[in-house]
């Protein structure tokens, strides 16, 4: 897991990557809270799914936001962290030009930058949505969403109730073409506390699911 620094719109940003073996494999680009509320790319979720990517093949890249860890900038309110984001994918590309494809995977406010890359950037063809902060951001952006994923939260979410997540998932799945799959996890708040474990089973599933590999077998 080598450490990388890599150039972004606010000067350095300091990331962890993990380059697959195969030449063509699929790039993922894992995204962390909000970075004035204690999250950075060694958050215990974000570090769990990236490890969810790297099992699976891909070329996993997770990273500090601007003015987070080691990386250059301040915080920007999520626009400059877009950018850090679309700095992100640039650089793994560079790194893997026979990758064919992307996800992008985020949790609550890195689930809302991930959203807004996935607009931009129609390579991206699968996403990972933890806990994405509806009630807090304007998701209007999303018209139409161009790429089917996951949307996973609790049902015991204080920070962004469930109703505000229902809501957002009811209008995406209005659009044809794609599929947006969600998953309510009984009693988990915002944060996952103790909840953690049916968190990463439920992704490693539903990855399993797209990527259309045999069901893995818990590490002995």
């Amino acid at each position: 897991m080598p450490e990388v620094i890599f150039t972004g719109p606010a000067g350095r940003i300091e990331g962890r990557y993990h380059p697959a073996r195969q030449k063509n494999a699929p790039i993922a680009i894992v995204l962390h809270p909000h970075p004035q509320f204690g999250g950075t790319m060694n958050h215990q979720i974000i570090y769990q799914l990236y490890y969810q990517f790297v099992h699976r093949g891909f070329s996993a890249l997770r990273f500090n936001f601007r003015g987070v860890g080691r990386s250059q900038g301040s915080f920007d309110h999520g626009t400059g962290e877009l950018s850090d984001a679309a700095a992100a994918l640039d650089w793994a590309q560079t790194i893997n030009p026979e990758a064919k494809s992307c996800w992008i995977a985020g949790f609550s406010f890195g689930a809302w930058i991930g959203m807004q890359l996935l607009m931009r950037r129609p390579e991206i063809e699968g996403f990972i949505s933890i806990a994405p902060p509806a009630n807090l951001y304007d998701f209007s952006f999303l018209a139409p969403c161009p790429s089917s994923g996951l949307i996973i939260h609790g049902d015991k979410d204080a920070v962004v109730p469930a109703k505000d997540v229902n809501t957002l998932v009811e209008k995406l799945k209005t659009q044809k073409g794609i599929v947006i799959e969600q998953k309510v996890l009984p009693g988990a708040n915002h944060f996952f506390d103790g909840k953690v474990e049916p968190l990463l089973t439920s992704i490693g599933q539903y990855l399993d699911k797209r990527l259309k590999t045999p069901e893995r077998k818990p590490a002995a």
